[in-house]
């Protein structure tokens, strides 16, 4: 508010800790949400989210190929900010190559959802991979990728965040344009052809642009389990519509209020621990996806 602090430390806690946090938080909450919604739409699965494409998978192998596959070869990382910035750039490639392979499928494969359990195979053979590379890897190496896998909101540098925010925010816009055509999709793929829609373009458009929100926001905090599945699911049932011209504004509020919450119970009261936020977006997630397939009778997309 412009006034000073009583203590110094205060404003350094407030100004390199605090908020970039929660601005972290806010962004990863609104572009995982995002994703889910364009996944459930797009797939006509209530238990789709972001990880359904295997792009998070995807950038897991490629922290884990550069962590223990390097321990492996008897190959010392740096530390600090350089092994950082090495663990950023090999999760951004990871998640890359997964989203070109699917590209390159769902230019063969018109089903929608084979190239869903496409997604699901891929995801199950890089965490394969990454087994296959834990049983060999030296503990130290192992725990590394561990903490990144435990998911993180509190280690980015002030450019780092501005990356994360501006490409999360670039791609909360580009879902604008097809909002129309996703919410035909809700009637059929046949009803949205009739509409004039291109179902392949927008197949395509969308799996580019969830594939670089959840690589982006994966490279950068790790993993994330449950907001982008059950955030959408929130939204519909609190707003009891599907329209995305509703949906999609009240999902990024709510997955960037959610967040917020799932982080501040990450800090353990009268504690200088921080819980692993993935661990607390599981707790909230998992009992509301078990509460839903319970309701699912009277529950629909």
């Amino acid at each position: 508010m412009g006034h000073e602090l009583a203590k110094d430390t205060w404003e350094h806690i407030l100004f390199n800790f605090r908020i970039p946090k929660s601005l972290t938080a806010i962004f990863v909450g609104a572009g995982l949400s995002s994703v889910g919604l364009l996944m459930q739409t797009l797939f006509k699965n209530p238990m789709a989210g972001p990880s359904v494409l295997g792009i998070s998978a995807g950038a897991g192998l490629g922290v884990a190929l550069l962590v223990m596959g390097s321990g492996l070869y008897g190959i010392q990382l740096l530390q600090s900010d350089t092994l950082s910035t090495r663990i950023l750039m090999a999760a951004i490639l990871g998640s890359i190559s997964v989203l070109s392979i699917i590209l390159l499928l769902s230019n063969r494969i018109k089903n929608t959802l084979s190239i869903l359990i496409i997604g699901l195979m891929l995801g199950a053979l890089t965490t394969a991979v990454v087994g296959i590379l834990s049983y060999f890897t030296k503990a130290e190496q192992l725990q590394q990728y561990m903490f990144w896998g435990f998911g993180s909101l509190g280690h980015l540098s002030f450019d780092q965040l501005a990356v994360l925010m501006g490409s999360v925010f670039v791609g909360i816009m580009a879902i604008i344009p097809i909002i129309k055509p996703l919410n035909s999709l809700l009637l059929g793929e046949k009803y949205a052809q009739s509409m004039g829609v291109n179902i392949s373009v927008i197949k395509n458009y969308t799996f580019i642009v969830s594939g670089v929100i959840t690589g982006i926001i994966t490279a950068f905090v790790g993993p994330i389990s449950f907001i982008g599945l059950a955030v959408p699911h929130i939204a519909r049932l609190l707003f009891k519509t599907s329209n995305h011209k509703i949906i999609l504004p009240a999902g990024i509020l709510i997955g960037a209020i959610i967040m917020l919450l799932c982080d501040s119970i990450a800090q353990v009261p009268f504690n200088e621990n921080v819980l692993p936020i993935n661990a607390i977006t599981s707790l909230f997630g998992a009992p509301l996806v078990i509460w839903l397939l319970l309701y699912q009778k009277k529950y629909h997309l």
